[in-house]
């Protein structure tokens, strides 16, 4: 059987970080959806709540031997998103028009800048003169600040990609799925998870990705809904439980990954950069009687954390 060499962990064995607060996010905010939901009429709401929105960008955990992938299959797997590769994905280029610059100036946005969710907020408080094309174009920005984006409510969003709003048609048709994946993972990996921190993006999808790949834990919560159409919508929220941690190593199933062909499990990207050892899980896991030992993981990470519980012997 073939050798590999696989990453390293990040956290040495035992040193694991331990977490006691919840984690922070700013998607789907409340004050936003609340004043968008006055400021459109019903019919209007419904249009868009039945509209087709909704580096090494894959993480990959260990539980016990066993790892375990959040990729862009898992993604668009989960949320139903159009994940389709585009060029220059975060470039898209739109002609400012005169339509442009008044809707932009209604909102009082900078027209270099994209809205902020409390810029958008504010927007749906004094739309009651917009008209019902700009009451939508106002719904799906509304979208892709407070889901896609999700940053610190004062952020701005970027102004080249929320420009696309102005034709309905092609920002409905744009890979979103694609962009919400890459700016969470850009989120996730610039964090210090030693330290206090705030995760952007569509934080949701991952909490949603933990119950799907691990069943049994999430049956622990609440039973997601049969046949839900994106899985995620199956998954209906609920509180925490006393000793989650614990319960996360007792279950019997786990569900690797999304099962594709081996040519489709190696997402495209612009400027991607190679990871051969994060490449070779993928080959492991789809060699003929492959099975993962505590070998395959040395116990050693490449971080230090110093609120350990057993000190390892590296």
């Amino acid at each position: 059987m073939d050798k590999y060499e696989f990453p390293p962990r990040q956290f040495t064995l035992g040193q694991e970080l331990v977490y006691i607060r919840s984690i922070g996010y700013f998607s789907n905010d409340t004050k936003l959806f609340s004043a968008l939901g006055e400021a459109l009429n019903r019919d209007e709401w419904e249009e868009l709540r039945n509209s087709r929105l909704g580096k090494k960008y894959e993480l990959w955990s260990l539980l016990g031997v066993r790892p375990v992938r959040f990729s862009l299959n898992e993604f668009e797997e989960i949320t139903g998103l159009n994940c389709e590769y585009v060029k220059n994905l975060d470039q898209s280029l739109v002609q400012v028009t005169d339509k442009m610059r008044a809707f932009w100036g209604q909102m009082g946005v900078n027209l270099e800048r994209g809205p902020s969710i409390e810029g958008l907020t504010a927007a749906c408080k004094r739309c009651s003169t917009l008209a019902r094309e700009d009451k939508m174009h106002l719904g799906y920005l509304a979208i892709y600040a407070g889901f896609i984006e999700a940053q610190r409510t004062l952020t701005p969003t970027r102004a080249d990609l929320a420009r696309l709003v102005m034709d309905l048609e092609a920002f409905e048709a744009y890979p979103w799925g694609r962009v919400v994946f890459k700016f969470l993972m850009d989120s996730v990996k610039k964090l210090d998870l030693t330290k206090t921190y705030v995760v952007e993006g569509f934080v949701e999808v991952l909490q949603a990705w933990i119950y799907n790949a691990l069943p049994e834990y999430a049956a622990g919560f609440r039973d997601p809904v049969p046949g839900a159409i994106p899985p995620m919508l199956g998954f209906l929220g609920g509180k925490g439980q006393k000793n989650a941690k614990e319960k996360l190593y007792i279950h019997t199933r786990l569900n690797y990954y999304v099962v594709n062909d081996y040519s489709e499990m190696f997402s495209l990207w612009d400027h991607n950069v190679a990871d051969e050892r994060a490449d070779n899980i993928v080959k492991a896991i789809y060699a003929c009687g492959w099975v993962w030992d505590q070998t395959h993981w040395p116990v050693c990470g490449t971080k230090l954390w110093t609120n350990y519980i057993v000190k390892p012997k590296c």
